[in-house]
């Protein structure tokens, strides 16, 4: 038997219980003490300590000596290791114990472009508040959220309006405000109401199909008249539709939480139209089809209870003066 096959062998020989008295031994000085200490009887320990003896094939104790608890170098060697054994299992348990309390793990919240002005300041919070979990933020527009979600690849997900498909628990976490920008300046900012009929002859920016706020625009547009007379541009992203609306090219219909920032700045102005702010709601979703872990359940009890106050939008329709009635 080559010697590596050998070694493993005596592994398998070896016990805790053997090596715990070995160590109880080199503790009290004899093997009658250590069994005293423990509540067994000596012949118990004195088998403990021999059977380790025989799988090592070498004296553990040094028995010339007058002091029987005296360990050989071997001996030495193998009560060193018990201890870090010992330290290694105790915090084993104790990651097990973090894992069952839902204290440590990783969770990956998924999250629509919309939500990505919003989604990096809850997981900074929820960094300081659990240091020992790691959330993994994950963003993207509306359908590929969808669809990530009904591939299981995300525990929990934050977008406006569910989706229909994958089933999901909807938590509302805060209102949804949106309303309709343009350039500083523009003729129908102010503090006046904007008619319908007026924005009917603006050009209108929009999002790409498919998106949540897309499809919100498009069907405020249809309430201005004739929408298919409607001059409008498609972009790809918020950021984009933000520098095309600063530029003049146009105005939008956009999430207030995008827009805080440049509305409290004065980059971008409100126009308080008819119709609006149209507020709908965030959500936290949580997959039906897979069973939380420990770690999910505790960030989304934690993002349910305080991930509100993280959106901006009712700060805007503050400073706007454009509450809901």
């Amino acid at each position: 038997m080559q010697a590596k096959e050998k070694s493993l062998v005596k592994l398998d020989q070896i016990t805790l219980r053997q090596l715990r008295a070995l160590r109880l031994v080199e503790e009290h000085g004899t093997i009658s003490a250590a069994a005293a200490a423990v509540g067994l009887t000596p012949p118990a320990v004195h088998s403990q300590v021999k059977t380790l003896e025989e799988i090592i094939g070498a004296p553990l104790l040094d028995r010339d000596g007058r002091q029987r608890g005296v360990l050989s170098a071997q001996g030495r060697v193998l009560v060193r290791t018990e201890a870090q054994i010992e330290a290694l299992l105790d915090r084993a348990l104790r990651e097990v114990t973090a894992l069952q309390q839902g204290r440590t793990g990783t969770v990956v919240l998924g999250a629509v472009s919309t939500a990505k002005y919003v989604a990096p300041k809850i997981v900074a919070l929820l960094d300081t508040e659990y240091p020992g979990i790691e959330v993994v933020l994950k963003i993207a527009n509306r359908q590929d959220t969808i669809a990530a979600l009904g591939r299981g690849e995300y525990d929990l997900c934050i977008m406006g309006r569910p989706p229909r498909s994958p089933l999901t628990e909807a938590t509302a976490l805060a209102d949804h405000p949106h309303l309709i920008i343009a350039p500083p300046g523009h003729p129908l900012t102010g503090d006046r109401r904007i008619h319908a009929a007026e924005l009917a002859r603006e050009r209108f920016i929009l999002r790409e199909s498919g998106s949540g706020t897309r499809l919100l625009a498009e069907r405020y547009l249809g309430q201005l008249g004739d929408v298919l007379r409607i001059e409008r541009i498609e972009m790809d992203s918020n950021e984009t539709i933000k520098q095309a609306v600063m530029s003049g090219l146009g105005i939008a219909l956009i999430s207030a939480d995008t827009v805080a920032n440049e509305v409290e700045t004065g980059r971008l102005a409100v126009i308080r139209a008819e119709g609006t702010p149209i507020i709908r709601k965030w959500y936290l979703l949580t997959p039906l089809d897979l069973k939380p872990a420990p770690a999910t359940r505790v960030i989304g009890a934690w993002i349910g209870a305080n991930g509100g106050a993280c959106f901006p939008g009712h700060e805007v329709l503050t400073r706007c003066a454009m509450m809901p009635e």
